[in-house]
């Protein structure tokens, strides 16, 4: 719902953040990356969600036509296990939590609950607005919808219990799209930028920014699209990247900046 805000106290508002943001900014942590391995990726993967669960990737794809779910060996980007979602859906994010796949479309609000292990359908669901990436930290699933905010929902139900909104020195973040849970933080990228936005989940404070820049060859970019596409295996403490028709997949290291 948009709400009426009075031009004076808008323009001060504005007046002061621009003030304080270079002081705030500053505070902000920044990191860039070490590449750690170098894994193939299937160029033909329009990837919108990514997990790691239990030696696996498991990944959904996007397109018309062409959106699927699929379980990924990771060592060689072998597709081990696919189904295609109906044709009339646009496939967006996925979280694996209790032995199920949640997916995401991005126009249609349906969701989809599929078994981990057959990727047989459970049950269908419904959200409004738009639907972007999704993450899970085993208590609550987080969904992103392509604005600054960040929809907290029930496992169970997958019903929204409350939003946070994400927001930097700069004001809110928006364009988030593929979300993951990485150490009590919600990673985020920016779409249709090389950033990766470290998150507060208790109030949506960015807490860090992580510039990818580079992370693939441009002799790998005749075909690829943005970057898209984060992993987190915890048991192995390994942090994984790709992007939309990417032919590699990376781990990577923070590497904090100056």
């Amino acid at each position: 719902m948009r709400r009426y805000i009075p031009v004076t106290i808008l323009l001060c508002t504005v007046a002061l953040g621009r003030a304080q943001a270079p002081k705030a900014a500053s505070a902000i942590p920044r990191y860039g990356y070490r590449v750690i391995h170098t894994y193939p990726h299937d160029p033909a993967a329009f990837t919108q969600g990514l997990e790691f669960r239990e030696g696996f990737l498991y990944e959904g794809t996007g397109l018309p036509g062409r959106s699927s779910l699929r379980r990924v060996e990771l060592e060689t980007g072998k597709v081990l296990k696919q189904i295609p979602i109906d044709s009339k859906y646009f496939g967006e994010g996925i979280t694996v939590l209790n032995r199920q796949i949640v997916q995401l479309t991005w126009t249609t609000g349906i969701g989809f609950v599929y078994e981990q292990g057959t990727f047989g359908l459970k049950r269908r669901f419904n959200y409004p607005g738009e639907g972007w990436g999704l993450a899970n930290n085993s208590q609550q699933i987080f969904m992103s919808d392509g604005s600054a905010d960040i929809r907290l929902l029930d496992p169970a139900t997958l019903q929204e219990t409350r939003r946070i909104t994400v927001r930097d020195a700069s004001g809110p973040v928006r364009m988030l799209n593929e979300l993951e849970y990485v150490r009590g933080e919600i990673y985020s990228n920016v779409w249709q930028t090389n950033r990766i936005a470290r998150i507060s989940p208790s109030d949506g404070r960015v807490l860090g920014w992580i510039d990818m820049t580079g992370i693939l060859p441009e002799s790998d970019r005749a075909r690829a699209d943005v970057l898209n596409g984060i992993a987190y295996d915890p048991l192995g403490d390994r942090l994984f990247v790709t992007g939309k028709l990417w032919p590699k997949l990376f781990e990577i290291q923070l590497v904090k900046k100056p």
